[in-house]
């Protein structure tokens, strides 16, 4: 058992470690299109920019959650432990709401012809 639970927390190791890498490769690539726009940067630009950094910031997030819900099954229940991970999980959650909708203008649940009808 206690192989398993070592083996559990290492991939919960590597996972975050994916997230964080995800989140710093879409940064270093909005940096290199930033320099291949340089003689031509418009809004345009920055805002596809913007959108490929919000993106991998999303992507990112959602992977340090399952992280972090890997690493508390790992560890034993305690009230405190599943308060955290929810408190954890919350934060994430709202970050990840609110890039989106600052990315995208719309909720996750609402379509795009919801977005275009309303006056």
């Amino acid at each position: 058992m206690e192989y398993l639970i070592h083996s559990i927390d290492l991939i919960a190791k590597i996972v975050e470690f994916v997230g964080v890498m995800i989140m710093f490769l879409g940064l270093v690539l909005a940096f290199f299109k930033a320099a291949g726009a340089a003689t031509k940067f418009s809004h345009d630009t920055y805002l596809d920019i913007r959108q490929g950094v919000g993106k991998s910031i999303l992507l990112g997030l959602e992977v340090l959650i399952a992280a972090d819900i890997m690493a508390t099954v790992v560890t034993e229940p305690t009230l405190r432990s599943v308060v955290v991970l929810g408190v954890i999980v919350l934060i994430r959650t709202f970050l990840s709401l609110s890039l989106q909708v600052e990315l995208e203008g719309r909720f996750p649940w609402q379509k795009k012809a919801e977005m275009d009808n309303t006056p």
